[in-house]
């Protein structure tokens, strides 16, 4: 081979076998800059936070200090005035509900009776005063149910509706009946659609076997009353799907019949 071609093979491969250590060597001081760099920048985040926070530490600490002053404030109110409060509503509450729990009972002399749970007397408050009084604790709140149930046995409708409708609950019987309540109101002054729109709301509010089927019963009838007979047939159908054993369930079935026959006439 001579000296011409010997030399050109030796630099062909010295190109195309070029040793690796060195670009790994360069790789590698490549990515110990790179983590540097990082470092850096997480050290300047650092400082120029404990910058920001000595400069602010102040008013961040006086902030603390104001939440810790609302929330020791909110306990305070709660102890001293909320609880308080509560209790001396619910001993005015036992006054005119013996009253109440005495017309539920009474022969005769209902509306008397009624009135002196609703105005109170000797003295004392009765559901009015004390849902007036006392109207953000639990007790001013049952005083307006009450009010609201007084009114209706009363027959003033409009006062009953007033005040059932203010009376709010998601007790399992309580919460459904009030709705209800506020549903025969609207029935009894002849205002169905109203009607209808509280029966509905009550046999939702809560799910249960007495409730539930009592006022999906009312709304179908209601409905029926309004020509409804598509919806009237339709709630009855509940009260036989789901309700089966309930008083309402056990001749559901006749009233789902009558309103798909009104339906198809």
């Amino acid at each position: 081979m001579s000296p011409l071609i010997f030399n050109e093979t030796m630099a062909t491969y010295k190109k195309k076998y070029k040793p690796e250590g060195k670009k790994e060597q360069q790789e590698f001081d490549e990515s110990e800059f790179e983590t540097a760099g990082v470092l850096n920048t997480l050290d300047e985040t650092a400082s120029k936070s404990e910058q920001w926070i000595e400069k602010n530490s102040k008013p961040l600490f006086l902030a603390l200090v104001g939440i810790v002053v609302l929330f020791l404030a909110y306990l305070g109110y709660n102890k001293y005035v909320v609880e308080p409060n509560e209790i001396e509503a619910s001993n005015e509450l036992a006054f005119p509900r013996k009253y109440f729990d005495e017309a539920a009972t009474a022969g005769s002399g209902i509306d008397s009776l009624l009135t002196l749970g609703l105005e109170g007397a000797d003295g004392k408050y009765g559901f009015l005063d004390i849902a007036d009084a006392y109207s953000s604790t639990n007790a001013g709140n049952l005083a307006n149910y009450y009010a609201g149930v007084s009114y209706l046995q009363m027959k003033k409708y409009d006062k009953a509706i007033e005040h059932l409708e203010k009376f709010n609950s998601d007790d399992e019987m309580l919460g459904p009946v009030a709705l209800g309540a506020v549903g025969d109101a609207f029935a009894d002054i002849d205002q169905p659609e109203q009607a209808l729109e509280y029966y509905e709301k009550a046999a939702n509010k809560k799910n249960n076997d007495f409730t539930t089927p009592l006022f999906l019963y009312k709304a179908g009838q209601t409905a029926m009353q309004l020509n409804k007979f598509d919806k009237a047939a339709s709630l009855f159908t509940k009260i036989k799907d789901n309700y089966p054993t309930s008083d309402q369930g056990r001749d559901v079935e006749k009233f789902i019949n009558a309103a798909k026959f009104a339906t198809n006439k």
